[in-house]
């Protein structure tokens, strides 16, 4: 896999980013940036044990005493943040929730923003911290809708202000069955832990950057696929080896980032000083699985994929530009499409002609 650079180098190539939960599918693309822009990172997991593969994989791709793990079991626990952030310029988090099925919004939502929270004040208590990137959802800000239900409607015009308090109040509806809040509680939990991010932040003023990344379908490769389930990335997988066909029809159309572009998208946020309190919206173009069967049928023409319904494309309008401009601002040419995201993704598995 080919390194990509950060125009300009960095000044220091000595400054140490943090990455929580760095074994996860985006979190350990935003270490990969970091490294390969030449900077150093630590990273969180809760079992060093179980994750010695990442750093050996970083140490063979960068060499030694680039990266390193840090083991924390409670992410809450008082003083815990203030050892790990030691030396560090920025923070990236980007563990969190991954869940889909929500039984308790409130309950989640406060154990998660109590170790959210511990993390904002031990950064901003420490005074080399000068950016902290956190990771959202595109569900904290819409539900995607099934097209043919809304195309007698305006399409929707999605702004960084704009909030999915729809879902919150279905979430929280005692008339609906488990069945009619459909994924409603999962999106009111990224929403009301975006929400209470950005409220903390108005109310510490903290000296540091703070920016929030939203992304919603991630594809493209995986950095070990031997060990990572690969999450999105991980139904593409499936789905080319004619599983998961159920779960691909219930999903609708939406859009979707490539992994690599997910963390380039933290790099600049914590690179740039100029992006600050920003929405940024990881969302690279619309797709759909029907779509994407198209492209594997002509990626690999010896292969034999069902047959999906066209539910046609998500007729909401997000506000991506920024994201794109900061792609740019590292070299890059714009967004990593959706057939070299699709062939990336299988062919980290599999190298097909």
């Amino acid at each position: 896999m080919a390194r990509d650079l950060l125009f300009p180098p960095p000044k220091s190539p000595n400054t140490i980013f943090l990455v929580t939960g760095v074994n996860g599918l985006i979190a350990s693309h935003v270490a990969d940036q970091l490294l390969a822009a030449g900077y150093r990172v630590r990273g969180t997991v809760r079992d060093i044990s179980r994750c010695e593969w990442l750093a050996q994989h970083f140490a063979n791709r960068y060499g030694a005493n680039r990266f390193g793990l840090v083991q924390l079991n409670d992410f809450s626990a008082e003083g815990a943040w203030e050892v790990t952030l030691q030396g560090v310029s920025g923070v990236a988090s980007v563990a969190g929730p991954s869940y889909l099925d929500v039984d308790d919004v409130d309950c989640i939502v406060a154990s998660e923003l109590k170790w959210f929270f511990a993390l904002l004040s031990a950064a901003k208590k420490t005074s080399s911290v000068k950016s902290f990137s956190f990771t959202s959802s595109i569900w904290a800000a819409y539900t995607p809708t099934n097209p043919s239900s809304s195309s007698f409607l305006p399409p929707r015009n999605v702004t960084e202000s704009t909030w999915n308090d729809e879902a919150v109040l279905k979430a929280a509806d005692p008339t609906l069955s488990k069945e009619e809040r459909g994924l409603a509680p999962f999106a009111a939990v990224k929403v009301k832990v975006e929400r209470a991010c950005w409220e903390w932040v108005e109310r510490e003023k903290p000296r540091f950057t703070f920016n929030t990344v939203l992304a919603d379908t991630v594809l493209g490769p995986i950095l070990a696929p031997d060990f990572q389930r690969g999450s999105t990335a991980g139904m593409l997988l499936r789905l080319f080896e004619g599983k998961d066909y159920e779960m691909v029809r219930k999903t609708l159309p939406q859009w979707f980032v490539d992994s690599r572009d997910a963390g380039r998208l933290h790099l600049v946020a914590l690179t740039d000083p100029t992006i600050n309190r920003r929405r940024i919206f990881a969302c690279a173009e619309r797709y759909s699985w029907y779509r994407i069967v198209q492209i594997l049928r002509r990626l690999y023409p010896n292969h034999i994929f069902a047959d999906l319904d066209d539910q046609g494309w998500d007729q909401t309008e997000l506000p991506n530009a920024l994201a794109g401009e900061m792609l740019k601002s590292i070299g890059r040419p714009g967004w990593v499409p959706l057939e070299e995201s699709v062939k990336a993704n299988i062919e980290c598995y599999y190298q097909l002609a």
